[in-house]
């Protein structure tokens, strides 16, 4: 989900290689970079470059490293992440090609106070992006996961991981599986479109409507001053969270953890959780993990 070493130079056709080689499974075809750009930069929208590179490190560290040259609305894809990184440091791993594995760049000129709902926004324009072009059904996890169901179990499909670069700038790193198969999953709950049924896995209109809703969602929340409830974007948020509601426990900096019903989502942006003696709990950063009836 997020690019580092940019050997891999940034590719318009699929040159082919050796019966075997890691870019020949027919399955899982590579992106047309040249077609994505005709599809989606054009004059006065939000995205300015799109480049796509065979294998990177993390996506994200690529483009926080060239923040300071590009513009707004940069984005940068991978086939292939071989240190991607999502909260907490954790590793993102995953075939070549079986995903959409992407960053991108953007300077809100919005008070600075409100660019923590930035991973919160990334997260329903993903999920009512995806939903429509792949068919499937999205939920999401506080603060940046896409679940998707698989076999009636919610299971993790996708993250999101949004940094501060510069004074002005945040790069947002996503990482979807896609054609992930079973015994590919690097733990035993993650998820796929693919396994979660979806109607198409055909990662080109996934990667236009993901970007296609981010740049609309985006759009409204800026010409709102980044105000969450005047944009929607924090009761549309709530709607599709599968956390409110659940018995959770919130694992917090400092070896703290506290268990709660999830309430709410404050104008923060922050998941709000009330303890059994009734105090509300507002969480700006921490693990939830989602409790089974008997609380474990």
């Amino acid at each position: 989900m997020t690019p580092h070493d940019t050997s891999g130079s940034p590719s318009d056709e699929f040159t082919g290689g050796p019966a075997g080689g890691r870019w020949s499974d027919l399955d899982r075809p590579p992106l047309n970079a040249a077609a994505l750009r005709r599809a989606l930069i054009r004059p006065g929208g939000l995205w300015t470059s799109l480049d796509v590179v065979e294998a990177t490190g993390s996506t994200n560290s690529d483009l926080a490293a060239r923040a300071a040259e590009l513009g707004e609305g940069a984005v940068l894809v991978a086939e292939e992440q071989t240190s991607g990184r999502g909260r907490l440091d954790r590793s993102w791993t995953a075939p070549p090609r079986s995903g959409l594995f992407l960053s991108v760049l953007l300077k809100p000129d919005v008070p600075v106070d409100r660019w923590g709902w930035l991973p919160l926004l990334t997260g329903v324009a993903a999920a009512t992006g995806l939903a429509r072009a792949a068919g499937a059904d999205f939920a999401l996890k506080w603060p940046n996961d896409l679940m998707v169901k698989v076999a009636g179990e919610e299971r993790k499909a996708g993250g999101i991981l949004a940094e501060r670069v510069g004074g002005d700038g945040v790069v947002i790193g996503i990482g979807i599986n896609v054609t992930l198969r079973a015994d590919e999953l690097p733990v035993p709950r993650a998820g796929s479109l693919a396994l979660a049924n979806a109607v198409s896995t055909d990662r080109d209109p996934l990667l236009r409507a993901l970007l296609r809703s981010l740049e609309d969602w985006y759009g409204i929340w800026r010409a709102a001053n980044g105000d969450a409830h005047a944009s929607r974007l924090q009761e549309t948020y709530a709607a599709g969270c599968s956390t409110l509601g659940l018995t959770v426990r919130a694992e917090l900096p400092g070896d703290r953890s506290l268990i709660g019903e999830a309430v709410a989502i404050d104008g923060d942006g922050r998941l709000v959780v009330t303890t059994p003696d009734g105090k509300d709990h507002p969480i700006g950063a921490g693990d939830i993990v989602h409790l089974r009836p008997n609380g474990r």
